[in-house]
């Protein structure tokens, strides 16, 4: 019979609070959102609907993630210890998860403005496809940096109730950023997801992975530094930039082996690269609040 205990972790391993690393990365553009749509440090409501909301939603999409691959993570190494793959939750119960999750996201979304929550619905639209997208689009990593970023015009809609140039060039520097960073994820399950008929940018680059993922990643730093210029950035703005360039070239040396452990310790060092670029940017908000 299975315990309390059990079913806990189960669900908990469901939700992948055990691995905070992809709430990590929905997170970071939310706040480089936030600070640049207030020019500042945001209102302390909106920031927490914002942390929240992205810590519920991000569960939510990977229980809608498994659910949509429980056929295929028991035949795929880094997933088949899955709670769906191995059995131990139920499809009804992580619907049933599922739907609670998201139920409550949208109840801290209707504390926004009709166009904020207008884009919450977006959001979860691209978030429920995603999964479904590597059975045949060849290039699913460009939908993830969409529905990883969709909180930087949501942030800016809260903040305005309109959405400037800047916050969809900001998506667009976040899409740059997701596809290196989920191509390096991809990386590491090439070998199963061939076998299986699944598609990926690894996959699709084949001999030029590396490349592209450090194409992506210089388009990404390039985007954030014309961001920079645009919006009258400091110079600990580009400090943290400079800080995240650093990073990405560690994850070069990571990847350019291409193994597996490599692969994914590269992928999980864009924590780091979010964080410099939100210090960094936090850092010189208040600063320029200071010197007025």
């Amino acid at each position: 019979m299975v315990t309390v205990k059990e079913r806990l972790d189960a669900y908990e391993k469901l939700m992948r609070l055990d691995k905070p690393i992809g709430a990590l990365l929905l997170l970071w553009p939310a706040m480089w959102g936030l600070w640049l749509a207030k020019y500042g440090f945001p209102d302390p409501d909106l920031l927490l609907i914002f942390i929240f909301g992205v810590l519920l939603t991000r569960s939510a999409g990977c229980i809608i993630n498994d659910l949509a691959d429980r056929d295929f993570d028991p035949h795929v190494e880094r997933t088949r210890e899955r709670p769906l793959a191995t059995g131990r939750v139920k499809p009804a119960e992580a619907l049933a998860l599922a739907a609670a999750l998201l139920l409550t996201a949208f109840v801290l979304a209707l504390h926004l403005n009709r166009t904020a929550i207008l884009l919450s619905v977006i959001a979860l639209v691209l978030m429920v496809v995603y999964p479904y997208l590597k059975r045949f689009f060849v290039f699913p990593q460009a939908w993830l940096g969409v529905a990883f970023g969709f909180a930087i015009p949501m942030a800016f809609a809260a903040q305005y109730g309109r959405l400037p140039a800047v916050a969809w060039v900001l998506l667009l520097a976040n899409v740059f950023w997701a596809i290196a960073y989920d191509t390096e994820y991809a990386m590491v399950d090439r070998d199963d997801d061939v076998k299986l008929g699944l598609k990926s940018s690894a996959i699709l680059l084949g001999r030029h992975d590396v490349t592209g993922v450090m194409v992506a990643h210089g388009f990404f730093l390039v985007t954030m530094a014309g961001i920079g210029y645009w919006q009258f950035l400091g110079i600990l703005y580009y400090a943290g930039l400079a800080a995240a360039a650093v990073l990405v070239i560690h994850q070069y040396q990571l990847i350019e082996d291409r193994t597996r452990e490599g692969s994914f310790r590269a992928f999980r060092n864009n924590n780091f690269v979010g964080l410099a670029i939100w210090a960094g940017l936090a850092l010189d908000l208040a600063l320029r609040i200071r010197i007025k």
